[in-house]
């Protein structure tokens, strides 16, 4: 701290020289305050935006949650006897009213009369007793509707018996939700990364109060009520003679820890496009709370065929018993040698790549080309390069470090070769797991955004939204369009006709 001098001096270079002392001094400590005061600013920043993010996480925690409780409530009405015991009373929520300056477009449901205005049980004369007035909370891309189902109530002068239209069937049994704004729900939370709470807000924005858990308990029902078409374009992914898989890991909230675990998503992928195949290509997804081998030869239990995959040691289990056989991925052991010589520009590697870069040259020119063909070109042009670049390699490795990077590289790169050949053998396989690859890209999009499930039943409901949207956008069609007539009509949609409702048979 600055003190003010006792005596000062009646020298006036002594003078002088004490306040150019002194203003040095003032400079030195401006100097240190202005960096303190940006230090501190730093931290400011630092603990409210952290507080900021915890909040986030928070809203993104419950909203899992909320997802898998609808779920379950879905899972144990759907497993209820149809007697279903007595409620015990409880307070109903009030429902605020739908929003006024909202459009209405009102549909008269009139009851089915084999006469028009007699009745059917004695054919007196109906007289008007009222009507009943429901209102649907609908959204058409870019505005929200009100739809308004009104069903007036006839009555007979003779026999009073009273005339009256069913409501049409409905996504949610007394929600208030129509089908196509379930399906923009989704496909906003699924397809578009956009987590229910910001979809929340965006809401409120067109003065539509609809709040986080609302929208979660809408799309956990809603997911059970698609669980059987999911399952569905399972059985047709896993009836193909050849699928790519892939996994990636989630993080998932660990109730009582104030940590997280890792989960992990499993993706399935059926495409013959490549090689002009009939069946529609189909993605399918799994959660599981881990990444124990089990799980893939649980999925693929029925499954027999071959599996392009990137050597995860979990799916040897497949394997042993022969019903499932595997092939490698070049792009992962391209990507191996490209990160070796992207760090140190290494010649070997280099010359790695550009002999790599030939087999997807020829793999380019016969896309789209039926199975013999494909092999007939990969014999003649594929085989010998490939065939030359596994020799290369092993040349390599003998004249460089084996500890290298490099050589770890190589050794993987050649281990991996062994398992690539069936490809030359076979029109129908391809050359990589990139099918697969792509499939997992929307999570990994979508993991930077709600950074981590909130519990294993929530990773399950995201895994049915995210087979649905997956495979919609894999076969061309719009997700959205297409859930918005699903949910429309799936209620009524006898189980053992499911397949009706897929996307390849709904663009029919």
């Amino acid at each position: 701290m600055l003190t003010a001098p006792q005596n000062l001096p009646d020298d006036a270079r002594a003078l002088k020289a004490m306040i150019a002392a002194l203003t040095a001094d003032l400079k030195s400590r401006d100097l240190l305050i202005e960096k303190l005061e940006h230090q501190l600013s730093g931290l400011r920043r630092q603990q409210f935006g952290a507080r900021s993010e915890m909040l986030d996480q928070l809203e993104l925690v419950l909203e899992s949650e909320e997802i898998a409780a609808a779920q379950d409530q879905n899972e144990q009405r759907e497993a209820e006897p149809v007697e279903t015991p007595t409620p015990t009373p409880k307070a109903k929520p009030k429902r605020t009213p739908l929003p006024g300056h909202l459009p209405r477009d009102e549909q008269i449901i009139s009851p089915d009369l084999a006469e028009e205005g007699a009745c059917d049980h004695c054919g007196g004369r109906l007289k008007h007793l009222g009507e009943d007035v429901t209102e649907e909370l609908e959204y058409v891309p870019g505005r929200f509707r009100v739809n308004r189902f009104v069903r007036p109530k006839l009555s007979c002068a003779c026999c009073e018996t009273i005339h009256q239209a069913p409501l049409p069937s409905r996504p949610i049994e007394r929600g208030r939700p129509g089908p196509g704004l379930l399906a923009h729900v989704l496909t906003s939370k699924y397809c578009d990364h956009l987590p229910l709470y910001r979809q929340s807000q965006i809401f409120a924005r067109e003065k539509v109060d609809l709040d986080r858990s609302t929208l979660a308990d809408w799309v956990g029902k809603s997911t059970a009520l698609l669980e059987p078409l999911a399952e569905a374009i399972g059985y047709h992914v896993k009836a193909g003679q050849a699928i790519f898989a892939d996994d990636t890991p989630v993080g998932v909230q660990s109730p009582g820890t104030g940590k997280t675990k890792t989960g992990r998503f499993w993706t399935y992928v059926r495409d013959e496009r490549p090689w002009d195949g009939e069946n529609a290509p189909a993605v399918y997804y799994r959660y599981s709370p881990d990444r124990k081998g089990a799980w893939p030869a649980e999925h693929l239990k029925d499954f027999k065929g071959w599996m392009h995959a990137d050597g995860y040691a979990g799916f040897n289990k497949l394997t042993e018993k022969g019903k499932v056989r595997e092939v490698a991925c070049m792009a992962h052991i391209r990507r191996k040698l490209f990160d070796v010589h992207k760090s140190q520009g290494s010649a070997s590697a280099a010359g790695a790549l550009k002999r790599i870069a030939e087999l997807y040259q020829i793999e380019d020119e016969v896309r789209g080309q039926p199975p013999d063909k494909r092999k007939a070109v990969r014999q003649a042009k594929a085989k010998p390069l490939f065939e030359d670049l596994e020799l290369w390699l092993e040349r390599q490795l003998t004249t460089i470090s084996g500890k290298s990077p490099l050589a770890g590289a190589i050794r993987y790169g050649l281990s991996r070769m062994k398992r690539l050949t069936p490809w030359l053998e076979h029109g129908f396989l391809e050359l990589d797991n990139n099918s697969a690859e792509r499939a997992i890209r929307p999570i990994a999009v979508g993991r930077k955004n709600y950074l981590f499930m909130g519990s294993d039943r929530g990773g399950k409901s995201a895994a049915i939204a995210y087979t649905l949207i997956g495979t919609a956008k894999l076969y061309g069609i719009d997700p959205e369009a297409w859930l918005t007539d699903i949910l429309g009509r799936i209620n009524d949609h006898k189980v053992n006709r499911i397949d009706e409702l897929l996307p390849w048979n709904y663009k029919k």
